[in-house]
């Protein structure tokens, strides 16, 4: 069978090529009862509208690129962060049928294969995550005027709308759990400090331990749970009577679990530990892993809709969305 024609559809409704054509592409100028009259005749004959005919007619493609700066088996495998992001991106923009474009940009080559992707007009916008400082995407799009939003503030001096979570004031409440506790040589593992994330959750510990006297003590991972294992026994080996850690992510959290274990240390009663980020493993740790909620599927979900909103010329605000303590048995 040959596939319905826009020409069908106009001859079933009893109107003009041009008026089937306004309603297949949601305009609003066509009264009620002829656009009744062409859906009924698009769903009689089955016409499914050309993708580029259309994207020719309303200049969009109804698709949005997803840019992870981080290798695939960060993404994939190791990182339940952006399975959350990903996956929560994707169903909100389901809902205005738009769908996701993932592309990951962690070398020059693909940077580079991203900027000519989204030059040659195949997304409507794009939404970046896990920037690092020196990342040379923002400036680039930004010069593109193509609609780009951010997961988390830019590390890098460009206006680009962003969503991201109360990165210092989640890790003040970690810290000062761990004050009223009564610990007092409170140690950190501080994300990577070419990331906002990294640095502004560093900046909450060492305020709440300036101003209750207490001296600062650091060591940096990567976010990875690896890391975490080793700057742990960094800590350990540089200050042994240290009696809790403030963790910046939860994955780093877990390899310090097995470094205190590993150690001989208690938790929590030699070293308490609190992470961040709240993923579904800080459950099942041993102790269960006292953390801060990072509001990730919340956090994805507004991302899209300060995108939705810049197509329609809407506000470039960021949005900063608040963090909880989630007390458990670590800490």
């Amino acid at each position: 069978m040959r596939r319905p024609t826009l020409e069908a559809v106009a001859a079933r409704a009893g109107v003009s090529r041009a008026t089937a054509s306004r309603v297949v592409n949601g305009q609003t100028t066509v009264a009620p009862q002829i656009r009744d009259a062409v859906l009924r005749a698009i769903d009689e004959l089955g016409y499914v509208p050309n993708p580029a005919a259309r994207s020719l007619v309303t200049q969009r493609t109804d698709s949005v690129a997803l840019v992870v700066s981080e290798p695939p088996t960060r993404v994939f495998s190791e990182d339940p962060l952006f399975s959350t992001v990903i996956r929560s991106a994707s169903v909100e923009l389901e809902t205005v049928n738009k769908q996701v474009v993932l592309m990951l940009a962690s070398s020059a080559s693909s940077h580079a294969r991203v900027e000519r992707y989204i030059a040659g007009g195949h997304v409507d916008g794009v939404m970046l995550i896990s920037m690092h400082g020196a990342d040379p995407l923002p400036a680039a799009l930004s010069r593109l005027r193509v609609p780009v939003v951010s997961y988390g503030r830019p590390a890098v001096p460009v206006d680009i709308p962003y969503v991201d979570n109360d990165n210092v004031g989640g890790a003040e409440l970690a810290v000062r759990h761990l004050v009223a506790a009564g610990r007092r040589r409170i140690a950190t593992i501080a994300g990577p400090q070419d990331m906002i994330g990294g640095q502004d959750r560093l900046t909450g510990y060492r305020t709440v331990l300036r101003d209750s006297d207490r001296r600062s003590i650091v060591a940096v991972g990567d976010f990875t749970r690896e890391s975490g294992a080793v700057a742990m026994r960094q800590l350990l080996g540089d200050d042994p009577d240290l009696d809790a850690v403030f963790v910046a992510n939860d994955l780093m959290a877990v390899g310090a679990l097995q470094s205190l274990r590993q150690a001989g240390r208690r938790v929590p009663d030699d070293v308490a530990v609190v992470g961040f980020d709240d993923i579904e493993a800080a459950q099942y740790t041993e102790p269960p892993l006292t953390t801060v909620r990072h509001p990730v599927v919340e956090q994805a979900t507004a991302m899209v809709r300060l995108l939705l909103g810049l197509f329609e010329g809407g506000p470039a605000d960021p949005v900063i969305l608040p963090t909880e303590l989630v007390v458990r048995e670590s800490a």
